[in-house]
């Protein structure tokens, strides 16, 4: 998506060879604008597998998630990376790594809001070591829906998640392809 990788070249951070700061419009302050283009991105890739239902981990999907949804005109479920005393009824949950954390957490999503049979679109904010989606896609089959794709808003094609997941048989497809990156240097895939 050309737009989106301009904007990266443009006000994202490479702030070493693995994390890339892009806060200034996804995942502290967002682009509303930006997020609707995303969001019309996947749905028109996405919008002839049937999706019932989107599906994404807080916070930084959120935004781009949410419009996804909208543009395809089904729901949002947001998978919560801890549980609480809120958490009402059962849950589906697995131990997840952060790449860019270096932490583990419990991905966490209640029974109530994902069903047998239903058509998931997972989106997320970015694709590393692919651990985020893959935590998904447990919690995804263990409630007996299919993830029918995996949208990636940005993916580090140099590090292995994207094979992972298409290793376990997902469909994936990523907005911007970052071929490498270094301090203050980002190359995207062609």
């Amino acid at each position: 998506m050309k737009l989106l990788t301009e904007r990266i070249a443009r006000d994202g951070q490479a702030l070493d060879r693995d994390i890339l700061l892009v806060d200034s419009f996804l995942n502290h302050q967002v682009d509303m604008q930006l997020m609707r283009q995303i969001g019309d991105a996947f749905a028109a890739h996405f919008r002839a597998l049937g999706v019932t239902r989107v599906l994404t981990i807080e916070s930084s999907g959120i935004a781009p998630a949410g419009m996804t949804a909208l543009a395809l005109d089904v729901p949002l479920v947001v998978m919560k990376k801890r549980t609480s005393r809120i958490t009402a009824g059962t849950v589906y949950q697995t131990n997840v790594r952060s790449f860019t954390k270096n932490t583990e957490y419990a991905l966490t999503v209640s029974q109530k809001f994902l069903f047998p049979g239903e058509r998931v679109l997972f989106i997320d904010d970015f694709l590393a070591m692919g651990e985020a989606a893959l935590g998904a896609a447990r919690l995804i089959e263990e409630a007996g829906s299919v993830l029918c794709g995996i949208g990636i808003v940005i993916e580090k094609t140099f590090q292995p998640g994207r094979k992972k997941l298409e290793d376990a048989g997902y469909d994936v497809f990523s907005l911007a392809r970052i071929r490498q990156m270094d301090t203050g240097r980002i190359e995207f895939l062609a």
